[in-house]
């Protein structure tokens, strides 16, 4: 499994995707490559919050950065994270039964 150290790393993932804002500027990402502008519009948000929050994401590999002319664009780095998140959202989504009482 996991030493230490990776699962310190892989609690900061987490960490990071647990905070509201940073977790829909990736899940914004899913679908295609947004800018700055894009982004802060989808979610109406600031463009210096936007702007930090992409800088964490980035340092921790959520996403990646690509030009297209004068303009940066933020996607998916990899399809780890992608499956990761599209899992997660339909688990989410997916109708689900109460648990059982195991008291009962």
């Amino acid at each position: 499994m996991l030493n230490a150290d990776q699962t310190t790393e892989l609690a900061e993932l987490f960490r990071l995707l647990g905070e509201p804002n940073r977790l829909g500027i990736v899940t914004s990402c899913l679908d295609e490559p947004l800018s700055v502008g894009e982004i802060t519009s989808r979610l109406s948000l600031s463009q210096s919050l936007v702007s930090h929050h992409l800088r964490l994401l980035r340092a921790a590999r959520l996403l990646k950065a690509g030009r297209r002319g004068k303009q940066i664009f933020y996607s998916i780095p990899d399809c780890h994270v992608r499956e990761m998140l599209t899992n997660m959202i339909e688990h989410l989504i997916e109708p689900h039964e109460q648990d059982d009482d195991i008291n009962a």
